[in-house]
């Protein structure tokens, strides 16, 4: 392990937060609100006063094996998490500890669950580092440490994007790793400030535009209002919706059509199955919700309700227009379904992922055809490429080490007391980076009911879940810290 890459590497986190944090600052001096502002102000001096004297020293050796790039990234995002919280509990804004952790957490994971139960009158500089965090947070910090620091472009730290990236693996065809990161950077910023230039279009105020953009652009869902965006307009609503789905999407799409390869970009096979599940899961909850005159039969608002939250699960955003606790119950299956399924890989969105779904059921079909017709060759096949075995038993493995996940931590949060469909949707919203669940924790809910002991492991089913389980894993296994 190089422990003094990635203690260097720690440095540039710690850096970097600590200049972003005087975004919040700034908004603060702003809104006239020094007495929280500086709480931003003096945390983040003294994380980029930190993150100089850990940089200053480089390491003598640049190698970073695979366990050393999840290392790295797993403790970036605690040191992220931890660092981030202290001027929400430092100011009393949260005054427990672990409440101000959880928070934190969910925003840089995107996850969008929250233990606040009165949104609305906090200070704007704290609104704005909610919304903030879940930008820094969408694309992951190391990708961006990767396009900006050129001590991190080698070809050898794909080991570090493999790390965050979502989706069963990472192409090691990428000869510029530096470039093709501030160009993932690059359409994440552009698709952000598109959206909020057709909501500052729509009437938003530029405060709301920004955050829910950031918001929306990181799949998080924290919103600066209770009610998240049901006060907004349909075609706010519709805008928010749409571009949901479009974080969803993975980025290497949008770069096809960068750079023209419209057919190969077409012939993407997750792209169509990602877009054919939100159709299909619209159109069946809009029918159940008017056969059951949820709306009193209108159709129009049936699939409008429909497809904004189909959308947010779907793309793990979590925002919401209405409390789906109310729905029937076959549309509530439905929600949980997606938000298992989750968006595709390579994108902001969270869940199991398309990919890895697709890769599941072709396996079971290829099974079958080896139980039926032993003696032929079967392969497992997306987009017309073959997927290795090394591939499919690894998603596999991932499918059930996720299942697991979900088993234990639903059983300890079942120390609770609560029911077990608010303690089981709990679990799928956290580790699926989801937010809302169902019951307590539904659209309109929070998580502040939970026990101290209960938000931890939540915290743990968020970063597991944001890092793709492994990376966070494998910081608990101590053979993992031994040397090379």
């Amino acid at each position: 392990m190089n422990k003094k890459l990635i203690v260097y590497i720690l440095g540039w986190v710690l850096l970097i937060e600590g200049v972003a944090m005087q975004l919040s600052t700034a908004v603060g001096v702003i809104h006239g609100e020094w007495e929280f502002a500086k709480y931003f102000l003096y945390v983040g001096a003294a994380l980029i006063l930190l993150g100089i004297i850990l940089v200053l020293k480089k390491p003598a050796s640049n190698v970073m094996y695979l366990k050393d790039g999840f290392a790295c990234t797993a403790l970036s995002w605690v040191v992220l998490s931890v660092a981030g919280c202290l001027p929400l509990w430092i100011s009393h804004t949260i005054p427990h500890f672990v409440d101000a952790l959880f928070e934190t957490v969910s925003g840089f994971t995107t996850t969008g669950a929250t233990i606040l139960t009165e949104i609305e009158h906090l200070p704007r500089c704290i609104l704005f580092w909610r919304s903030f965090s879940h930008f820094l947070g969408g694309m992951g910090v190391v990708v961006f440490l990767l396009a900006v620091i050129p001590r991190l472009g080698g070809n050898q730290n794909i080991n570090l994007m493999k790390a965050e990236s979502t989706g069963p693996s990472v192409s090691k065809s990428m000869p510029k790793l530096r470039n093709y990161a501030a160009l993932l950077y690059g359409i994440y910023g552009g698709l952000t400030l598109l959206e909020c230039i057709l909501l500052l279009f729509g009437g938003m105020s530029v405060f709301d535009a920004v955050t829910t953009s950031f918001s929306t652009a990181g799949t998080g869902g924290f919103m600066v209002y209770n009610d998240s965006m049901a006060r907004f307009s349909p075609y706010l609503q519709t805008v928010v919706a749409v571009f949901m789905m479009l974080f969803g999407v993975n980025f290497y799409i949008y770069i096809l059509i960068l750079f023209r390869r419209f057919k190969q970009a077409l012939k993407n096979e997750e792209m169509w199955i990602y877009i054919g599940i939100t159709v299909a899961a619209t159109a069946v909850i809009a029918l159940d919700l008017t056969l059951n005159r949820i709306y009193n039969g209108d159709i129009y608002q049936a699939i409008h309700q429909s497809f904004f939250y189909i959308t947010s699960v779907g793309s793990s955003t979590g925002m919401a227009l209405t409390d789906v606790n109310h729905w029937p119950e076959l549309s509530k299956s439905i929600i949980l379904i997606v938000t298992c399924i989750g968006a595709c890989a390579g994108s902001t969105g969270g869940g199991f992922k398309v990919s890895r779904v697709i890769i599941l059921l072709k396996g079971v079909r290829k099974e079958f055809a080896l139980i039926l017709h032993p003696r032929t060759v079967h392969t497992v096949k997306i987009d017309s490429k073959k997927i290795t075995h090394e591939v499919t038993r690894s998603v596999s493995v991932y499918f059930a080490i996720y299942t697991a996940i979900i088993i234990v931590t639903t059983i300890l949060i079942s120390l609770n007391g609560f029911d077990f469909t608010t303690n089981f949707t709990s679990v799928l919203a956290t580790l699926n980076n989801t937010g809302p669940g169902m019951n307590i924790v539904g659209s309109t809910g929070n998580y502040a009911g939970f026990s101290v002991f209960s938000k931890i492991v939540f915290c743990f089913n968020m970063l597991a879940g944001r890092l793709e389980l492994y990376p966070f894993l494998l910081i608990f296994i101590p053979s993992a810290w031994r040397k090379n």
